[in-house]
């Protein structure tokens, strides 16, 4: 409930708007007020003479309305965290996170499809854990059991891509899309892209031919296109632009144009609808080691210490370390721990058989990985050891399962903007 104030200051100025209730990082001897013109302004208890109640103010969140009856097969959205149905409330200055469907019929201008929505956790992107994506995987799981035509899920933009690919891995069949959604702009901001990525999202989750995981944003700084990037393939390269998300040694699997209203399917192979299989299991003791000159072998070695199973190795070029990390990598493999080398370059593929040192990486037992993104890779490995004997990882792990690996590395998609 919030309460609009008159505040009169000991210099009789005269002050209007609607009183912020205090937080616990709230300066204790500070009246905050939010102004008609939406600015706040804070006064020091000392200046206020007189604090003139005026009334309730209702929260827009508060108001409600009939909608018309959507038909079709019901979307369901899953919220997870992040910005993108986060709401500015005008009257109280807050940014809160909010599922009503009323709000996504005002912001998209109406609905596609019957539109169903839960919150399945308050997460930070940087917070996420495999625990997390278990948890994800069951309620999409649940919201396809129960019919769903496809969900979509609302998540941070900083680790959307490691959740897409653990969910790529844990659905190997589906009746419809899994699309995740994020927002790079707060839904305050007029650049704010959140608004168009969801309503591409929803598109994907209704329309789309193909059963997928795939991350729905936009493909350029512009509004005129948003692109579907597979889960496996997709990776965050910006900071803080809307076109952050790039398909990685791969073209996006389809694009929504919104001027036309069309979603526009590229890839000529997808995994189609099909009947439900999925898992939702994940191993936590999971690491994921970028190489760097002079790296010391503790820095290795110490993952036994805190029973890590599965090792995910970012090496130079074609998937190299240094020669003084080979007698730590043989205590990992010889402790029955799986290590996977991918490359830092992001666009080609490991070879470790074109010099030596990739040979000695092969007879210790350490995995290559092809063309295979870190983030997919670790999605993998987490997977693959929940699901499978450890002596079976090594050959799950080389074995394509959601297109996170490439036949080839098409010279084409290289550093396509």
């Amino acid at each position: 409930m919030y309460r609009k104030v008159k505040v009169v200051l000991d210099n009789g100025d005269v002050f209007e708007g609607v009183l912020i209730p205090p937080t616990q990082f709230s300066e204790p001897d500070v009246v905050v007020v939010k102004l008609r013109n939406g600015y706040n302004v804070g006064f020091r208890r000392s200046r206020v003479k007189e604090v003139v109640d005026l009334g309730e103010v209702q929260s827009p969140e508060a108001a409600r309305r009939d909608l018309p009856r959507v038909e079709g097969e019901k979307v369901w959205l899953l919220a997870t965290g992040g910005t993108i149905l986060s709401r500015v409330d005008y009257v109280t200055g807050g940014v809160y996170p909010t599922l009503s469907v009323e709000y996504l019929f005002e912001v998209l201008g109406g609905l596609e499809a019957p539109i169903e929505a839960e919150q399945v956790a308050a997460k930070f992107s940087e917070d996420m854990t495999p625990s997390v994506w278990s948890r994800i995987a069951a309620r999409v799981g649940e919201a396809l059991q129960r019919g769903a035509r496809g969900v979509v899920v609302l998540h941070g933009t900083d680790t959307m891509h490691y959740t897409a690919a653990a969910l790529a891995f844990a659905f190997r069949s589906a009746p419809g899309p899994i699309a995740l959604v994020g927002a790079q702009r707060s839904s305050d901001r007029p650049s704010t892209d959140a608004v168009l990525n969801l309503k591409a999202a929803i598109a994907v989750a209704a329309r789309a031919p193909f059963a997928e995981s795939v991350v729905v944003m936009h493909k350029a700084s512009s509004d005129s296109v948003i692109a579907v990037h597979r889960g496996t393939r997709v990776r965050k390269m910006h900071t803080s632009r809307r076109d952050a998300f790039q398909s990685i040694n791969a073209a996006p699997i389809a694009e929504y144009h919104p001027e036309k209203d069309l979603l526009q399917v590229n890839a000529e192979e997808y995994k189609a609808r099909g009947p439900l299989d999925y898992t939702t299991k994940f191993e936590e003791a999971v690491a994921l080691v970028k190489f760097f000159p002079g790296m010391h072998p503790r820095l290795l070695e110490v993952l036994l210490d805190v029973g890590i199973k599965g090792v995910v190795v970012e090496g130079t070029g074609f998937g190299h370390v240094g020669e003084y990390l080979l007698p730590s990598i043989k205590k990992l493999v010889d402790a029955g721990v799986v290590i996977a080398m991918t490359s830092q370059t992001i666009y080609g593929r490991t070879n470790l058989y074109v010099y030596r040192r990739g040979r000695e990486l092969l007879s210790l037992g350490v995995v290559p990985l092809e063309d295979m993104l870190p983030e997919a890779a670790y999605a993998k490995m987490s997977w693959a050891l929940a699901n499978f004997r450890r002596e079976d990882v090594p050959a799950v792990l080389r074995t394509p399962h959601a297109y996170e690996i490439s036949p080839r590395s098409d010279p084409l998609v290289f550093g396509v903007p």
